[in-house]
């Protein structure tokens, strides 16, 4: 029978088999498919290879944390990427086998100019995918209309760049009023294109409302960037039925979102002139239009000028002759008008005479009979209020002598009531309860009210008026048992 050894040899064994075989460090190309920071600093990850988006192989690795602090911003200050999942890296590692822990890598350093290059490499290959499948330009191919007042925005609500944009739009020299609405996305980081995709296909159930859609980003570190060099992201924009519009903080380069889109604008504050740029323009159109009908008016008006003054000449002729051809006849009419006006007013006159005599005879004789029937209610009314008065206050005496007789009665039932209750208090009094030759049975202070509260060999405090006893158990019945 072959010899046996247990898994911890079997394991060293392991261990010193790759230790001699492989050489003490060597260079080697993964694409990390997880990462995690600890809170002592340590990075550990899981690093694969992929062939055809399978992947074909997987290793754990650690950065331990003295390394992490160095390789970590160096990585990032010379690439412009952030050191994260989803990248390739072409690292030097050590192989150890811990019997426990099995194999893993070590990683001693990284080679940023590689990531870098890989990084180019799969930004061709995304532009040059888009653009085989024809649909690189078809966003920029949609119309901007003269008047976009109506925007969704793509950003993080807290994000300065958003700030600076609405602080833009709404504070413009020219009083021009926008609609915005903000659809909320992830701005950074692996969750950033899918994130800004959900928020795309939330703005196009609203595509008939809105004029132009704005992605902003304001500030944040250059390795940021790489998030919107995603094909799925510039896919989506470019098959978008708005135009995009986008100004994510960043002068240099231009993310492949930026060469997709409707419009690059540098910054947030840029997109927010470029808007009001575009308002501004129209709306100087507008005054010109306007300075033009203004002159075209004035124009028919000078033309037509001498027609109209010619035309008031002979107008002002032909009325002349119509006023003193009937200026004759008025003046008649007016003598004889008035000679009537006067016969009428002096007859009218004489009637109101005899009818301000007649109305006031009748208003004396009317005051006089009102003022004798007054009279006479008065004293009629004064004589009813003081029998009622005199009713009310026998009424009311009445009820008081019998609230008074009702409530000595009801004081005196309850001093009763209240002496009855006194003298129940006293007799259950637990002091009294033992002067009278009762006892109180306790076990650890509480007391027993049945025997199964109790078991054998157990101490129990008996309380008498004069003093206590304990006692323990010796025999127990519960019903003759």
């Amino acid at each position: 029978m072959e010899q046996k050894i247990t898994l911890s040899e079997l394991n060293e064994q392991i261990a010193k088999a790759i230790k001699e075989s492989l050489p003490s460090s060597v260079w080697m190309v993964a694409e990390i498919s997880e990462l995690k920071e600890n809170f002592s600093g340590h990075c550990y990850l899981e690093l694969v290879e992929k062939q055809e988006n399978e992947i074909i192989a997987r290793a754990r690795a650690t950065i331990w944390s003295y390394t992490y602090r160095m390789l970590k911003p160096y990585f990032e200050t010379s690439t412009g990427q952030l050191f994260t999942q989803g990248i390739k890296i072409l690292v030097q590692v050590t192989v150890e086998y811990h019997s426990a822990f099995g194999l893993s890598l070590n990683i001693r350093d990284i080679d940023p100019v590689y990531t870098v290059g890989d990084m180019a490499m799969q930004r061709k290959e995304i532009i040059n995918r888009l653009q085989n499948e024809g649909v690189f330009e078809m966003n920029k191919e949609l119309g901007l209309p003269l008047v976009p007042q109506k925007i969704a925005v793509i950003s993080s609500a807290t994000a300065a760049g958003y700030q600076d944009f609405m602080d833009q739009l709404e504070n413009n020299e020219f009083g021009f009023r926008f609609y915005t609405k903000l659809f909320q996305a992830t701005m950074q980081g692996v969750e950033a294109p899918s994130s800004i995709i959900f928020a795309l296909e939330r703005i196009f159930q609203f595509e008939d409302f809105f004029d132009a859609v704005v992605i902003i980003r304001g500030g944040g570190a250059t390795a940021d960037l790489s998030s919107f060099d995603d094909y799925e992201l510039a896919f989506n924009i470019t098959q978008f039925p708005l135009p995009v519009i986008t100004g994510i903080g960043h002068e240099k380069d231009d993310t492949i979102i930026d060469l997709v889109a409707h419009s690059r604008l540098k910054t947030p504050t840029a997109v927010a002139e470029f808007l009001i740029k575009g308002v501004e323009t129209y709306y100087s159109r507008l005054l010109e239009m306007e300075n033009e009908i203004v002159d075209f008016a004035v124009n028919m008006l000078d033309s037509h000028n001498s027609e109209l003054e010619n035309a008031a000449i002979g107008l002002s002729r032909v009325v002349e002759g119509f006023i003193i051809k009937n200026q004759i006849q008025l003046s008649k009419k007016g003598n004889e008008v008035q000679r009537v006006v006067k016969q009428f007013s002096y007859q009218k006159e004489h009637e109101l005479s005899e009818l301000h005599h007649e109305l006031y005879s009748k208003s004396k004789m009317l005051i006089s009979a009102i003022k004798t029937r007054l009279a006479q209610k008065k004293e009629s009314l004064h004589h009813l209020i003081n029998e009622s008065i005199l009713k009310q206050r026998g009424v009311i005496n009445h009820f008081t002598d019998i609230l008074s007789g009702q409530s000595k009665k009801f004081l005196l039932k309850e001093k009763d009531r209240i002496h009855f209750f006194e003298n129940t208090a006293r007799l259950i009094n637990p002091e009294n309860v033992l002067q009278r030759g009762y006892t109180l049975t306790l076990k650890n202070g509480e007391i027993i009210k049945s025997s199964k509260q109790i078991e054998l060999d157990e101490e129990i405090e008996t309380r008498f008026a004069d003093g206590k006893v304990k006692s323990k158990i010796v025999k127990k019945e519960n019903h003759g048992k």
